[in-house]
């Protein structure tokens, strides 16, 4: 037996449940993480005398700005 719509579409009750949109959520936070990080690393190896108020002021900048 054919399990398939009129419309030739298969039925979605049938088919297994998209996390598509979860997992694009979880991507973007990954690589968030990793940009801030990222900045951090950047921050401390080019700017080593830079005071660490002032770093975490360009981070949480950095951070506002990508959402």
């Amino acid at each position: 037996t054919s399990r398939t719509m009129s419309d030739g579409n298969f039925n979605r009750s049938l088919l297994p449940a998209n996390s598509y949109q979860s997992g694009v959520r979880a991507g973007q936070t990954q690589m968030r993480i990793k940009a801030i990080n990222a900045l951090s690393e950047l921050l401390s190896g080019h700017f080593p005398d830079l005071p660490e108020d002032k770093c975490d002021e360009l981070i949480r900048s950095f951070r506002e700005k990508i959402g």
